[in-house]
């Protein structure tokens, strides 16, 4: 259940990547990305409200999926009663250091 809620987080991320990146810059502060005045790939006031609106609801979609996917692995780690940071910081046996040294 975990890897198909990861990998259509996955899919959320990058299509978000991609509605960002599909849409028009309106600020042009530092003269790149186009402005006001270069045509963009989907004008008009009505695929503007479009793309906004679908980055909102993947936006909103994908911070949902975070905190799920989040709390999942929390309950399986609890049920499991481990941890990743205890499971690093075990005690490793030392190495038997001789008392004299040898050639």
């Amino acid at each position: 259940m975990i890897n198909i809620l990861l990998i259509v987080h996955i899919l959320i991320g990058l299509a978000l990547i991609g509605l960002v990146l599909v849409q028009k810059s309106e600020g042009g502060v530092l003269g790149i990305g186009g402005g006001a005045k270069m045509g963009g790939l989907m004008t008009g006031a009505g695929a503007g409200n479009f793309l906004s609106r679908m980055t909102t609801y993947l936006a909103i979609a994908f911070f949902i999926l975070s905190l799920s996917l989040s709390l999942m692995v929390a309950v399986q780690n609890k049920k499991a009663e481990k941890s990743i940071i205890d499971a690093h910081t075990q005690e490793q046996p030392a190495e038997k250091i001789p008392a004299v040294p040898t050639e």
